[in-house]
């Protein structure tokens, strides 16, 4: 909720994280390892040309995962104004998430 993705990143991905995006995404394409999550991360952040809104809920546990709700409303270059409505779904293993999965 305070927007630190890139602190939670560097602190609690595991070095051989997986990102999952929906397999029809215009946006992104999966990666593997924390360098390329990482990047993936990096280069979505630099299309950011206007931020509109963002939200993140409370997260819910269970087990060894937890999810959050995210809605953002920014304008992206080569994509204008968009607006995404996700739940990401985070998997946990010996204190490090070893995934996160994204439903848009």
């Amino acid at each position: 909720q305070q927007e630190k993705w890139f602190e939670i990143q560097d602190k609690l991905f595991s070095d051989d994280v997986r990102s999952v995006e929906p397999p029809d995404s215009p946006y992104f394409k999966d990666a593997a390892g924390k360098a390329v999550v990482r990047k993936k991360a990096d280069e979505w952040v630099k299309k950011i040309e206007e931020v509109h809104q963002l939200h993140t809920t409370r997260p819910v546990v269970a087990g060894k995962h937890f999810s959050v709700g995210r809605t953002m409303d920014f304008t992206v270059r080569g994509f204008g104004r968009i607006k995404i409505e996700e739940l990401m779904v985070y998997e946990v293993s010996e204190g490090k998430i070893v995934l996160e999965q994204f439903f848009y």
